[in-house]
């Protein structure tokens, strides 16, 4: 199965199904939480160390009231405004769908996303960013927009 995870062709129909439901549910109107891979997660205005430090791996966002209201599909992305933490911090999350790997509605999952998330799918320049950021000096630079 880990070849067909991985497959390309495999990975464009996981991605296909998850924008599809977030576009329908969106739609709809209909209150949703998303299982997001955090490294894939981008937040502006950055997060505070302290709380981007409290995710794991994978981190559940809720979209309801108005962080639902917020939520937008554009293209292969999702974005929402949301708050963090004691204060509320607020940042819009913008998130590749494909990033995405569980959804649901009212506690029941209604889409799941097994393809692995090749580095090439990365939208925007993601990927040529992580070269940048791989070198302890460029990070430096960029440590304020990316805070991780």
């Amino acid at each position: 199965m880990n070849d067909i995870f991985a497959d390309r062709e495999f990975g464009e129909i996981s991605r296909r199904a998850i924008s599809e439901m977030v576009a329908y549910l969106l739609g709809r109107g209909v209150e949703f939480a998303v299982l997001v891979e955090s490294a894939h997660a981008d937040f502006e205005p950055a997060l505070p160390d302290e709380i981007y430090a409290s995710f794991d791996e994978r981190v559940l966002f809720v979209l309801s009231g108005y962080t639902l209201q917020s939520a937008c599909l554009d293209g292969d992305r999702l974005s929402f405004e949301a708050g963090f933490g004691a204060e509320n911090f607020g940042s819009v999350v913008t998130v590749p769908v494909g990033a995405i790997r569980q959804i649901y509605s009212e506690g029941i999952p209604v889409a799941i996303n097994s393809a692995k998330m090749p580095a090439s799918s990365a939208a925007d320049g993601d990927s040529s960013m992580e070269a940048l950021l791989s070198n302890p000096e460029n990070m430096r630079l960029f440590k304020k927009k990316r805070n991780r």
